[in-house]
């Protein structure tokens, strides 16, 4: 009888290593099918206008014309600006839950839970309709009038509301909640012995958060961020109502713009031709962006890992 089970629990073992295999084989297969199938559908853009088309700033189906430059430009414009506002909060909101009192840090994490659970659709609407007007009447004429910021190029002087800023601002507020989250999960996991031993040779929290719980869970929360970054790089539906969907390079934070992913949305539909070839190739282009990212992000953590005591 015991021998039946063992023999029995070592053909699930080899069942399970076979699956894990293949379960890990399977993803950067999929990876390639990625690679292969955009490269393939934007080969005749390349044929076309070769790396003009990166540099390019035009957009004029009518006259063959594409670019894809200000696309470019507007999805790291939009992205780097979310990631400036969002990671400062995402950090102290998630530094605020673990040291809160247990009641109030539950009711906290479920919000903030449901919060990453809302569809992007939603805001979308509600920068629409609530972010768009709000910025248009008081935040934008504030910053530039009541501040003087306006004086400062990157700024501007007039705005609709629509624009860089209202777009960046909406993709802070989808990715917070992502990155808190898992921000809050690397923080607990940090040993308690070692924020008591801090704070009983007289560190501050912050000494302690910044020299002890971040150095302890720097991996984790890179891994919060490049969350949040994967969400904003590709994000589309809340992008596309707020953006103004012009494509040019944006002057100003508060001028309209595009990203690939708004253009994609925006065009895909009645594509065809060389132009559904433009998309394929804007869609090779944010992927590659993608990748790009996560392999600096692990170079990086490669390079200092010796620096915080890893092996």
């Amino acid at each position: 009888m015991s021998n039946t089970l063992s023999l029995s629990a070592s053909r699930l073992d080899r069942l399970f290593r076979l699956l894990a295999g293949a379960s890990a084989v399977l993803l950067p297969l999929v990876l390639v099918a990625f690679l292969i199938q955009l490269g393939w559908g934007a080969a005749p853009v390349w044929r076309e206008f070769g790396p003009d088309f990166i540099t390019g700033t035009g957009w004029d189906p009518v006259a063959n014309e594409y670019g894809a430059l200000p696309a470019i430009a507007g999805t790291i414009f939009t992205t780097a600006l979310a990631l400036l506002l969002a990671i400062p909060p995402a950090f102290v909101t998630a530094l605020y839950l673990v040291d809160c009192p247990a009641g109030i840090g539950e009711v906290l994490s479920q919000a903030l839970d449901l919060l990453a659970a809302i569809p992007s659709v939603i805001y979308g609407m509600w920068g629409l309709f609530i972010l768009v007007p709000l910025m248009q009447d008081h935040v934008q004429p504030f910053l530039s009038e009541t501040l003087g910021l306006g004086k400062i190029p990157c700024f501007g002087v007039d705005g609709n509301g629509f624009g860089l800023l209202t777009a960046s601002l909406i993709l802070a507020l989808m990715i917070l909640p992502y990155m808190s989250a898992v921000m809050r999960n690397v923080f607990k996991m940090t040993p308690g012995m070692l924020r008591e031993s801090a704070y009983g040779i007289g560190c501050t929290r912050w000494e302690t958060a910044k020299d002890i719980v971040m150095r302890y869970g720097i991996r984790g929360l890179l891994g919060g961020v490049f969350i949040g970054l994967g969400r904003a790089l590709g994000e589309t539906m809340a992008v596309l109502f707020v953006i103004g969907n012009v494509v040019e390079i944006p002057e100003s934070l508060y001028g309209s713009t595009t990203t690939i992913a708004a253009t994609l949305a925006n065009n895909f539909a009645e594509a065809d031709g060389i132009m559904r070839s433009v998309l394929f190739a804007l869609g090779l282009i944010l992927l590659l962006l993608a990748l790009g990212v996560q392999v600096l992000a692990q170079y990086y953590l490669m390079m200092t890992g010796s620096k915080r005591g890893e092996r």
